[in-house]
Order: C-alpha cells, then sequence, then structure tokens
C-alpha cells in the first residue's frame, strides 16, 4: 500500500502532470503536422512536379514473384517524414525562442537597491540606516 502512495504522489507532482499533458499535446500537433504535409503540402509540390503522388514513390529491389509481395524502397514517403519533422522542429525552435525572450526580460529586470552610500565617507550601508556604522555621522 505504502508503494501505491509513492506512485500516486509522484503521479501527481507538478512536473510529471506538465509532462503528460505536453506528450499528448506534442502527439495531436505531431498528427497536425503530418496531415498539413500530406495532405496540403504534397499534393501542390506533386503537381509542380508533373503529377507526382510522393507516397507513391519507391524503388523496386526485387519485383512480386508468385506468392512472394515485392520488395521496395519507398523513399516518397520518408520525403514526407522528413517535411515533418522539419516543421515540428521549426514549430518547438519558434516556441522555444519566444519562451527564452521572455524569461530573459524577467531576468533582466534591476533589483531594488538594498543599500545605499555614506554622503561623508561613501560607504554602502542599509537603506534604513540613520547613522553611518564607519564614520558615525547622522544621515538624512
Amino acid at each position: 500500500m505504502k508503494m501505491l502512495r509513492e506512485l500516486r504522489e509522484f503521479a501527481m507532482r507538478g512536473n510529471v502532470m506538465d509532462m503528460a499533458i505536453g506528450i499528448v499535446i506534442g502527439a495531436a500537433f505531431g498528427k497536425i503536422v503530418s496531415s498539413m504535409v500530406n495532405d496540403v503540402i504534397m499534393p501542390p509540390i506533386g503537381l509542380l512536379l508533373g503529377n507526382v503522388d510522393f507516397s507513391q514513390l519507391s524503388v523496386t529491389l526485387r519485383a512480386a514473384t508468385g506468392s512472394a509481395e515485392a520488395v521496395t524502397l519507398n523513399y516518397g514517403m520518408f520525403v514526407g517524414t522528413i517535411l515533418d519533422f522539419v516543421i515540428v522542429a521549426f514549430a518547438i525552435f519558434a516556441v522555444v525562442k519566444q519562451m527564452n525572450r521572455m524569461r530573459r526580460k524577467r531576468e533582466e529586470a534591476p533589483a531594488a537597491p538594498s543599500t545605499k552610500e555614506c554622503p561623508r565617507c561613501l560607504t554602502a550601508i542599509p537603506l534604513k540606516a540613520t547613522r553611518c556604522p564607519n564614520c558615525t555621522s547622522e544621515l538624512q
């Protein structure tokens, strides 16, 4: 029972849930990109190249004989998969770049000063100090 409780606590941590949500959204995004490549991008490219259907492009390594099927190298589907990868990689790059830009802006915000300079001896002293600990002059 203790092990199940520990497993439940682990699974309900914020990072694990965020990762699970990211994986599900990533899988759905991958399907969208695959559909866009196969159904929107590749047909016009095939049309420009003379009515070529990329999903059917292949090289026959061994012809079909009797009961054995033909052995083919389907490079057209490979081209589509590479295009899928490039689009997904570009989208992830754009998201990470934006996140880094926002993170940099947050880090660049200057922190409020916690000390001030004594006008007499130029020593750094706390903001709330009313007397300099070095030269004992009164501060305003």
